[in-house]
């Protein structure tokens, strides 16, 4: 087969071209320190180095997500610390009164003056603040959820945050369970009240829901009490009833307990002093209950975030094995293109050097 100048030179001249565009290559990914730094270096690559990337950030925003409910909770706990000393200081004043040997009623009154700051203490708790978030509001975070009078103005709603994928924790716990002892099951604990709202659709139906078992209560509540005359049963009368007990209500109304308290002292009434000892100690144990599951909720977190700082060790060294150089490797690489690029450039020399003079001849 004839070859012709033209077809030399062009073998000449891609031959240059592919060994600049290595020798380009290698100092690109010597000076970078990265074996892909597009796409097309390595497409498969490329999408499992995107991939672990974006685990690595999701990782990251978990790890914010953890950090604000730890605060939010660890500041419940250090608020329900104190509240808990609180009603630790009125049992103690509730055992001294409790006995005409130590108290009198001067003393009694000198002490309702203490339960009524200790009284006030506990709204002030109550009302506590972390930012511009009041803690004990459920999502009515933006206005103090207890009045003077004891009054509850916020919800039972559960903010809730995602610490992992299909994972969430309540970094919070509404004022009415732990002071007014609304929604506690018979041992004392706050119950789950089914799955935490994940969107705003599943937040509307839930607030819409409560609302509706609120208007509920409150009609059975302003429902006329029906007395019956007294009905002979078997020889036995029927008391007529007196009451509506509140379904949701199985804990102690903290804040009522310690007003009731301050009013026995205040008019020497013996019998509901000695009731306020054992009120006082359902209700730390009420609030001991609460700190322990709030305790619970930050080992969790605390589990996550190791979990997650893992995950995101291992999502870095992924991406590293797929798309960082070798550096050694590519040093050497470099070597010997550039050995090859002046072995073209010598051997071509001589290809490329003739001239018509040399057809001449």
């Amino acid at each position: 087969m004839r070859i012709a100048d033209k077809m030399g030179y062009n073998q000449v001249t891609g031959n240059l071209q592919k060994n600049r565009s290595d020798m380009s290559d290698l100092q690109n990914q010597a000076a970078t320190q990265k074996r892909i730094t597009k796409p097309s270096d390595d497409p498969s690559a490329a999408a499992r180095v995107l991939n672990a990337r974006t685990d690595e950030r999701g990782s990251k925003q978990f790890v914010k997500n953890i950090d604000v409910a730890r605060s939010f909770l660890e500041f419940t706990d250090q608020s329900l610390s104190e509240l808990t000393e609180s009603l630790t200081r009125a049992k103690e004043l509730a055992i001294a009164q409790a006995n005409d040997a130590g108290a009198s009623p001067d003393t009694r009154r000198a002490v309702a003056a203490e339960v009524e700051q200790l009284y006030n203490q506990a709204v002030q708790i109550g009302n506590r603040k972390l930012g511009d978030r009041y803690i004990f509001g459920g999502y009515r975070t933006t206005k103090p959820p207890f009045d003077i009078s004891g009054e509850y103005n916020g919800d039972d709603g559960s903010m809730s945050v995602q610490i992992n994928k299909d994972a969430f924790v309540a970094m919070n716990v509404s004022g009415d369970k732990i002071f007014l002892g609304k929604g506690l099951g018979s041992d004392g604990l706050i119950s789950s009240g089914g799955q935490v709202p994940r969107d705003t659709q599943e937040l509307q139906q839930y607030q819409q829901k409560n609302l509706q078992q609120q208007q509920q209560i409150d009609q059975m509540k302003n429902q006329p009490v029906e007395l019956r005359a007294p009905a002979s049963v078997e020889g036995r009368e029927q008391k007529p009833a007196t009451s509506v007990e509140d379904p949701e209500q199985k804990g102690l109304n903290v804040l009522k307990s310690l007003k009731d308290f301050q009013i026995a002292l205040t008019t020497n009434d013996k019998e509901e002093i000695q009731s306020a000892i054992d009120n006082m100690d359902q209700a730390i144990t009420q609030v001991v209950n609460t700190r322990a599951q709030v305790g619970a909720r930050v080992s969790s977190l605390n589990a996550a975030t190791d979990s997650l700082q893992k995950s995101i060790v291992d999502s870095k060294t992924h991406a590293s094995q797929l798309e960082d150089a070798d550096l050694f490797g590519v040093v050497s690489d470099i070597n010997k293109t550039d050995s090859t690029l002046k072995a073209t450039l010598e051997t071509s020399s001589k290809v490329t050097s003739m001239s018509l003079l040399d057809f001449l001849k």
